[in-house]
C-alpha cells in the first residue's frame, strides 16, 4: 500500500495560497478553455505540456482543462501550452509524451492513464531533464517531481462511512452491500478502495459483491451491477460504494430496470451535474465535492514556476506521499461530502454548478423540495 503522510500546516499563507474546499471556488460561468493548444515549433516562450487520461468523466474537458489554462495564461502570457487527452489509451498517452518533449515542452503535467506503465514517461522526460508534475493520479515507481492532488485515501473513507451511517441511521446496518471500485490501473481507485474498506470491513456491513472496474465505465458498471443483483437477488441489497458518479449512474439504470422502489443509498465522487440532480431527487445518496479549480490553478502555479527555471514556493507544498521510488513533494487538498441536505451551500454556493443548471426541466419540483433554490 502507498505510504501517505500529510504535514497540516497552520498558517495564513497556505489557507490563502491554496483556499481550501468551501472558499475561494466561486464562478458566475463554466471556465472557457485557452484557445489553440495545438503543438507548434518550439520557440523561446515556456513551453507547458498537460497530458490528461480520458474524456468518460466530464471533469477533465469541462474542469481540468480550462481552469489549467486559464491559469497559466493569467500568470505567464507567453507562455505556450501543449494539450493532449489519451482517451484511456496509455499507449497513446506514451507517444503523446514523447511528442511533447519533441515540440519543447520544458514541463510535463500528467494525469497517467496507467499509473506504473506512466513511469517509463517520466524516465524519458527526466533523460532531458524535464520536470514532470503527477497531477491527480500518482505516479508510480518514478522519480516524479510534484505530486499534486486530493487525499484519495480520505475521499474513500468518507465515502464508506456516508454509506454506513446512512444504512445504520435507515435500521439496515447489518445487510448486504455492493462494492464497484474503479479503474484497476488507476493508483486513485486502489486508494479510494482502501479507505472505503476500512470503514465498511468491521461495520458489521457485508460486502455481498465487489467489482474493479475498467476504465472507469458506466457501463461495465451497469453489467456489474446486474451481475450482483442476479447473484444476491434484489431483495437483500440494501445499499451500494460507487466509486464515482458515472458509475453510480449505471449501478442505478440497473437496479432502476430490475424494480427496486425506494432505491438503496448509493455512493459517488466528481459532483457531476448529473450525480447531483440524482442527490436531489433522492436517486443518489451521495457525492464527493472535490474543488477541481483549487487542484487545476494549484498544478498551473506549479508548472509555470518550473518551467520558468524556479521552484513553486514552499509554502504551496502541505504534504510527501511515497510513490514506491522516493516521497514526492505534494500538495493536497481538501474534499467534502455532499448530500441532498447541503447542495446549495457546497457546489451551489462555490459556483461549482447554478441552481438553475440543477433545477432544469424534471428536477424543479425536486430542487423546491431540498430548497436548492
Amino acid at each position: 500500500m502507498i505510504r501517505s503522510t500529510v504535514f497540516r500546516m497552520g498558517s495564513s499563507a497556505l489557507l490563502a495560497g491554496l483556499m481550501l474546499v468551501g472558499t475561494g471556488c466561486k464562478s458566475d460561468k463554466k471556465p472557457e478553455a485557452a484557445g489553440d493548444t495545438a503543438a507548434k515549433p518550439a520557440g523561446e516562450a515556456p513551453t507547458i505540456a498537460l497530458l490528461l487520461p480520458e474524456s468518460k468523466t466530464m471533469r477533465y474537458e469541462s474542469f481540468d482543462r480550462p481552469y489549467f489554462e486559464r491559469k497559466v495564461k493569467e500568470l505567464c502570457a507567453e507562455c505556450r501550452i501543449i494539450y493532449s487527452n489519451a482517451d484511456q489509451d496509455a499507449s497513446k498517452q506514451q507517444n503523446q509524451a514523447e511528442a511533447a518533449l519533441t515540440n519543447g515542452a520544458k514541463v510535463l503535467v500528467l494525469d497517467p492513464v496507467d499509473s506504473l506503465s506512466a513511469a517509463s514517461m517520466v524516465a524519458r522526460a527526466r533523460q532531458s531533464k524535464i520536470p514532470v508534475i503527477s497531477y491527480d493520479r500518482l505516479i508510480l515507481n518514478a522519480d516524479v517531481d510534484y505530486y499534486i492532488s486530493f487525499d484519495n485515501e480520505k475521499i474513500g473513507k468518507l465515502q464508506g462511512q456516508a454509506l454506513v451511517d446512512k444504512l445504520k441511521a435507515d435500521g439496515k446496518g447489518k445487510g448486504t452491500v455492493v462494492v464497484i471500485n474503479g479503474s484497476p490501473t488507476d493508483n486513485n481507485a486502489k486508494l479510494y478502495k482502501n479507505g472505503a474498506h476500512s470503514v465498511i470491513d468491521g461495520s458489521g456491513l457485508v460486502i455481498g459483491a465487489e467489482y474493479d472496474t475498467p476504465d472507469w465505465s458506466p457501463d461495465k458498471a451497469q453489467q456489474q451491477m446486474e451481475q450482483a443483483i442476479t447473484k444476491l437477488g434484489k431483495d437483500s441489497i440494501v445499499g451500494v460504494y460507487s466509486a464515482n458518479d458515472g458509475m453510480a449512474g449505471g449501478a442505478i439504470a440497473a437496479m432502476k430496470a430490475a424494480g427496486f422502489n425506494p432505491l438503496p443509498p448509493v455512493t459517488g465522487q466528481d459532483s457531476e451535474l448529473a450525480a447531483i440532480q440524482r442527490v436531489v431527487a433522492g436517486e443518489q445518496y451521495m457525492t464527493i465535492y472535490k474543488a477541481m479549480k483549487l487542484e487545476a490553478e494549484a498544478a498551473a502555479e506549479v508548472a509555470v514556476a518550473l518551467a520558468k527555471g524556479g521552484q513553486p514556493a514552499a509554502d504551496k507544498v502541505n504534504g510527501k506521499v511515497n510513490n514506491g521510488q522516493k516521497d514526492v513533494p505534494s500538495i493536497l487538498l481538501t474534499a467534502g461530502t455532499v448530500t441532498k441536505d447541503n447542495v446549495k451551500s457546497t457546489v451551489v454556493a462555490d459556483g461549482f454548478w447554478k441552481a438553475e443548471e440543477i433545477c432544469s426541466g424534471a428536477y424543479k419540483d425536486a430542487c423546491a423540495s431540498a430548497q436548492v433554490q
